[in-house]
C-alpha cells in the first residue's frame, strides 16, 4: 500500500493550463518513481525512450 504524502508549499505549482505539476521536491519526498513521465522525475524515467 503507498503511503500519504502530505502535500506542503514547493511541493507543486499550476501550469497555464491549469494542472497542477508536482516538483522534484515532491517526487522526492514520494519515494518512488510512478513511470508517468513526470517533468520533473528525479529517478531518471523517461517514457519516450519505452515506446
Amino acid at each position: 500500500m503507498k503511503k500519504l504524502v502530505p502535500i506542503e508549499e514547493g511541493d507543486f505549482y499550476l501550469t497555464p493550463e491549469g494542472y497542477r505539476c508536482f516538483t522534484e521536491q515532491y517526487l522526492i519526498k514520494r519515494g518512488y518513481c510512478c513511470e508517468s513521465g513526470c517533468r520533473h522525475c528525479p529517478y531518471g524515467f523517461d517514457n519516450k525512450k519505452q515506446y
